[in-house]
């Protein structure tokens, strides 16, 4: 390394232009440190992570949550799954109507289950994003009956210790929407009453102004434990603060996670607190493990969006979550002594009480460190030389512990967590010479590490000729590998009723609109496949259950998902109970390409195939032309999908595409 990125270590240099910081414990402390999390879900975004094969789905599991190897997080947060669109996809409920319940649905048990394993302390959140119809009682609001919504979110409580032994730490009200006093009063009780009291509740998980309501209510105040807010943008309100709750950036982060993602999380890692209070920051999302098509992609704090060919990559965000989250723990407290560099950045001290100190310091610059939102005020860094002066119980300290992180944008060469030499206090002063765009460590904690395995498979696209039958007997989760639910929900399913064929099947089970968080289709769908495919030739069995008004579809060139999926265009070849069908460029069915009878009904067994090349499509039944040389125009490419006309249930099988 360089000369200019070592420590420059002096004593007493009067003359020098050195800028003086204590670090002090005798002013009393700061507020308790809660730590820094990940969050899985809103919506769907850890959703190809599960069907990674060993060893690589352990090794990406080891980055994120093992301790002293790679981000080593704190906190995971994830979806308690409402059935409905909440960013990149739908995640399953653990009851899809009031008289069932079923809590091996979807993959956040397991990723809850693979971080515990790794980390025993870690702390664990469910926030819901939408809800089941029937917990809404047919309406988008699931507050009219709240003891009906609290014992649903209870259940799920429940059913994370009885089937999983998981003990839930926090519980959310309803991600990013109106909140209710009353409803947060009654999960509250309902927590106590089955015997949850250690459980806090994070509300309200959208902007400050729970805390203007908690300030005039004091039994609302003393039902909420954290104020959670998400982007705040590092400030905080003066109503928050006078609550006297934790206060936590809950949901933050969601950029692009090149450099400039990085040096966005490093400055808010330390700003949050220096400027706002806030004692814990929850990245969205934990890992980008969807689609990169869908909404926000690769906003994450590592990359695995390839189980197919076992590629991932750990980003640079990882390391700078080590920065801080090898060096402490929830339970240590922040200084009093942290603040602002007086030629930008930011510097916090944090300590145990038990004689351990950790300095984290970051000079991030305007340019490389924003965030997809809000807006960032301008501001200027420059190279500088800060001194800190370690006074009270930290005045003895000799030697600490140094880690260092270089963002590079001129040459691209930068350095990520690298230990340095370790840096002597002379007379309790320490000086280090800082550049723009780096994050130093300084600490007593000996522990941390820089994790490494063997690169992964190289990057290579999702199979040209794939196909799944949906034959398994006991499948280690609810979904098939690679399909991205988009509405509705897609389940392996044993059809009982059909021991031959059609035994295993893949059935959408959603049957009535759920109390939504986005904009879901009017129909359901599954996408899977490569979003360049141009011309393919997609076939499946069908099985229409609802008479006379159910209808499926099979479509190539899907071109929108996520939160846009009602916007989606493409080619949709169309069945329908009623014995016709349609050929629409549109999931609403409002550009139609070709229709006629088709003879279809419920209770029966078809295969659908479309062929898709250039801009013509072709659609056949059972093998047989139905319909020929439709004129597509747009879109070029897109995904593969599979869905039904409403939410309805309906079977697949034996699914085929070939792409050109």
């Amino acid at each position: 390394m360089q000369t200019h990125n070592f420590l420059c270590i002096i004593s007493v240099i009067l003359g020098c232009s050195a800028q003086f910081y204590v670090i002090d414990d005798r002013i009393g402390l700061g507020r308790e440190f809660d730590g820094i999390g990940g969050l899985s879900g809103g919506g769907a975004t850890s959703r190809l992570l599960v069907n990674y094969e060993e060893p690589y789905r352990s090794q990406i599991l080891d980055y994120l949550f093992k301790p002293n190897f790679g981000a080593s997080l704190h906190i995971l947060k994830v979806e308690i799954g409402g059935d409905a669109q909440t960013t990149d996809g739908t995640e399953p409920s653990h009851m899809h109507s009031k008289d069932e319940g079923n809590f091996f649905r979807g993959y956040e048990w397991w990723l809850m289950k693979e971080a515990k394993k790794r980390n025993p302390n870690i702390k664990l959140i469910g926030l819901p994003w939408a809800f089941p119809g029937w917990v809404g009682y047919g309406t988008q609001w699931p507050y009219f009956f709240p003891n009906v919504t609290a014992n649903y979110v209870i259940t799920w409580v429940m059913g994370a210790k009885q089937h999983h032994n998981l003990d839930i730490d926090y519980i959310g009200i309803w991600n990013e929407k109106a909140f209710d006093p009353t409803y947060i009063k009654v999960l509250r009780d309902a927590l106590d009453r089955a015997g949850f009291t250690n459980i806090g509740i994070i509300a309200a998980d959208g902007d400050w102004s729970i805390a203007s309501a908690m300030l005039d209510d004091p039994y609302l105040n003393d039902a909420v434990e954290v104020i959670g807010v998400h982007y705040p943008g590092t400030n905080t309100v003066k109503e928050a603060l006078l609550t006297e709750r934790k206060l936590w950036s809950s949901e933050d982060y969601s950029t692009y996670n090149d450099d400039i993602g990085a040096g966005c999380w490093a400055r808010i890692l330390n700003q949050n607190y220096v400027n706002g209070k806030m004692t814990s920051t929850i990245s969205w999302n934990v890992i980008a493990s969807y689609y990169e098509n869908l909404s926000f992609g690769r906003d994450g704090l590592m990359t695995a969006e390839e189980p197919w060919s076992g590629h991932y990559i750990v980003e640079s965000p990882i390391w700078m979550t080590a920065h801080t989250t090898q060096f402490t723990q929830p339970g240590w407290f922040y200084l009093q002594t942290v603040g602002k560099l007086n030629h930008g950045g930011s510097y916090v001290a944090l300590t145990d009480r038990k004689g351990n100190l950790t300095i984290i310091i970051e000079t991030m610059t305007h340019e490389h460190s924003q965030c997809i939102r809000p807006p960032l005020p301008h501001f200027d860094v420059s190279p500088q030389i800060a001194t800190f002066e370690l006074k009270g119980s930290f005045a003895h300290l000799a030697d600490l512990q140094v880690w260092y992180s270089k963002l590079d944008f001129k040459s691209g060469n930068g350095t990520l967590f690298k230990q340095l030499r370790p840096i002597r206090a002379h007379n309790g002063l320490l000086s280090l010479k800082l550049d723009v765009d780096e994050v130093f460590t300084i600490t007593t904690v000996t522990t941390a590490q820089r994790g490494f395995y063997p690169e992964p498979p190289k990057s290579c696209p999702f199979p040209k000729n794939y196909t799944d039958d949906f034959t398994i007997d006991n499948p280690p989760f609810s979904e098939a590998p690679y399909f991205a639910d988009q509405t509705g929900v897609f389940e392996y399913f044993r059809n009982t009723t059909d021991n031959s064929s059609h035994a295993f099947t893949l059935r959408q089970v959603v049957t009535e609109r759920p109390v939504a968080w986005a904009k879901d289709a009017d129909q359901t769908i599954s996408i899977i496949g490569d979003y360049s495919w141009s011309d393919v030739n997609v076939s499946c069995d069908v099985f229409i259950e609802t008479p006379k008004t159910g209808g499926v579809f099979l479509a190539a060139r899907v071109d929108q998902g996520g939160e846009s999926v009602r916007q989606a265009k493409g080619v949709f070849y169309w069945i329908y109970a009623n014995g016709t069908y349609r050929v629409t460029n549109d999931i609403g069915g409002k550009r139609v390409l070709a229709e006629g009878l088709s003879g279809t009904k419920a209770g029966v067994w078809y295969t659908l195939t479309l062929s898709v090349k250039g801009y013509f499509a072709t659609g056949s039944l059972n093998g047989f032309p139905l319909w020929k040389n439709a004129a597509v125009l747009e879109p070029k490419s897109g995904w593969a999908a599979l869905g039904t006309l409403s939410f309805e249930y309906a079977q697949f099988d034996n699914f085929n595409v070939i792409a050109g």
